[in-house]
């Protein structure tokens, strides 16, 4: 369900949180599916179950998951997105540094926009 490469140099509660934001996307997961917990998740990716507990803190800050006392945590079935200004610049800043670093490797517009078209669909499958 969640991959966590631990040679990536992205925080793993980042990844968390993409991997699971990506299953919601693609549909493995399901508005009211019931999460593992953090000690579960924890264990299942060999991780510090502090570090699942600030991946789900930030998913259910989000909208995206909701925890229930004493019954567990599950995706939202009322999740709506909204923007959020920090965040937004903050994936402003990266889109400038992909479309700088693709411009010196002499990546073409074009292909860029032929890329994001492609991982877009593929997200949504």
């Amino acid at each position: 369900m969640i991959n966590i490469d631990s040679k990536n140099n992205r925080p793993i509660y980042e990844q968390i949180i993409d991997a699971v934001k990506e299953n919601i996307l693609k549909g493995i997961l399901q508005p009211g599916d019931k999460l593992p917990s953090v000690r579960e998740m924890s264990s299942l990716i060999t991780a510090n179950p502090n570090t699942v507990s600030r991946a789900y803190m930030e998913l259910e800050r989000q909208g995206v998951i909701e925890t229930i006392r004493g019954r567990g945590t599950y995706v939202s079935s009322n999740y709506k997105p909204k923007v959020e200004e920090n965040r937004m610049e903050k994936l402003k800043d990266d889109i400038k540094k992909i479309i700088l670093e693709a411009h010196y490797m002499g990546i073409k517009k074009e292909d860029i926009v032929k890329l994001i078209n492609e991982f877009y669909e593929e997200v949504k499958k």
